[in-house]
């Protein structure tokens, strides 16, 4: 490109390229399929505990219009210009995680301080916790990926890492504290972190996490494995979940029971439209539907490292890499616990699981991800 033509498009906000079709076509079947999925495994749990059979499917697909016109305009957007606002998102956030802590639970029966609630808004501080991750990482490795091989600037992150797991951990809410510690380190691995550092990371990483499972921070952790281990145990109460679950999954078979025919979701699974919406998916589209579900993901997460190896710098890079990531991760995460592969961890999968603001939020971010894809397009014309 001439120098012209880079030094006029470094001051340009709006961008003129062609976005990545693929990848935009990933985005919006999973969120059709999450839309029509939600409607099936929601409408019996809506219509008994709200007299309204529509109410979750409603306000979830206006939220997913609201996202989906978000991510459009947000893909026409430079997203150089959200690096000046990297540290302002990581205080805030930090403020947020630190305010929950201070508070009484906003969420009756529940003895735990991740939701913020103001009026008919409400969203939780971790969702906003990973992309400020994210964006601060992205922006900081790209100025100084040269000195990853310091041990004083990988301390520097590690630090403003661990310091956002604690608060999130404190909730408590451990899967969120997984997802945005793995989502730092692969952020500074891609950037040029040493080996040994590496390891180091991955050490401190796993020992984190043992001692929030085993101790206090998180108390229910032991309970979780424990009931993973056998949910028989408790089988009307902690291994329930699980149990329906398994039901749920089992009874779909290869073909599954057809799009609305799922028994489990009439009050066997809690809640079947948030964090275990998967096991619907499997007793409906069976073992075939899951796998295509799956495999969709995966074309998702293979374009959105597509889209980051073509970035035109390095910002653009981890930012697609860390978002991509985080939305891959998080559906494996899932996947696991819906299917006791893994401990409960109360986690959702993106797309599907019921949630207005976070769904916006996921939308933002493919259209970042989008935003770096046309501006790889205008740099190659």
């Amino acid at each position: 490109m001439q120098k012209g033509n880079s030094t006029s498009q470094k001051n340009r906000i709006w961008l003129t390229g062609k976005l990545d079709i693929t990848f935009l076509s990933f985005v919006l079947i999973l969120l059709t399929i999450g839309l029509v999925m939600l409607f099936s495994a929601s409408y019996a749990y809506s219509y008994e505990y709200y007299n309204n059979s529509y109410r979750f499917i409603l306000k979830q697909a206006i939220f997913a219009a609201i996202g989906v016109a978000f991510m459009l305009g947000i893909s026409r957007i430079d997203y150089h210009f959200l690096r000046k606002f990297a540290w302002v998102i990581y205080f805030i956030t930090m403020f947020m995680l630190f305010a929950l802590l201070l508070i009484p639970p906003m969420v009756k029966g529940m003895d735990v301080k991740r939701w913020i609630i103001i009026g008919p808004i409400n969203f939780q501080p971790s969702e906003i916790a990973k992309f400020a991750i994210i964006l601060l990482f992205s922006s900081f490795i790209a100025a100084n990926h040269k000195r990853m091989g310091e041990i004083k600037v990988v301390l520097l992150l590690l630090g403003i890492l661990l310091a956002m797991c604690v608060l999130v951990a404190l909730e408590p809410h451990l899967s969120a504290t997984v997802l945005i510690f793995a989502i730092g380190i692969i952020i500074m691995v891609v950037g040029g972190m040493k080996v040994m550092h590496i390891v180091a990371g991955f050490v401190l990483g796993a020992v984190g996490f043992l001692l929030a499972i085993f101790t206090n921070v998180i108390g229910y952790g032991s309970d979780r494995i424990k009931y993973w281990h056998d949910p028989w145990l408790d089988a009307k109460g902690k291994g329930f979940q699980i149990i329906q679950s398994l039901l749920a999954i089992g009874s779909g078979g290869v073909l599954g029971r057809g799009i609305g025919q799922s028994r489990q979701k009439y009050l066997w699974v809690p809640e079947p439209h948030n964090d275990f919406i998967f096991s619907i998916v499997c007793e409906e589209l069976g073992l075939i539907g899951a796998l295509i579900v799956i495999l969709l993901f995966a074309l998702l997460i293979w374009r959105g490292f597509v889209i980051a190896m073509n970035a035109p710098d390095k910002f653009g890079s981890f930012l697609a890499i860390g978002l991509t990531f985080q939305v891959g991760l998080q559906a494996m995460l899932n996947i696991w616990v819906v299917t006791n592969t893994i401990p409960n961890t109360g986690i959702s999968l993106p797309f599907f699981s019921y949630g207005g603001t976070s769904l916006v939020l996921l939308l933002i971010e493919m259209g970042i991800v989008l935003s770096v894809s046309r501006m790889s397009n205008m740099e190659k014309s």
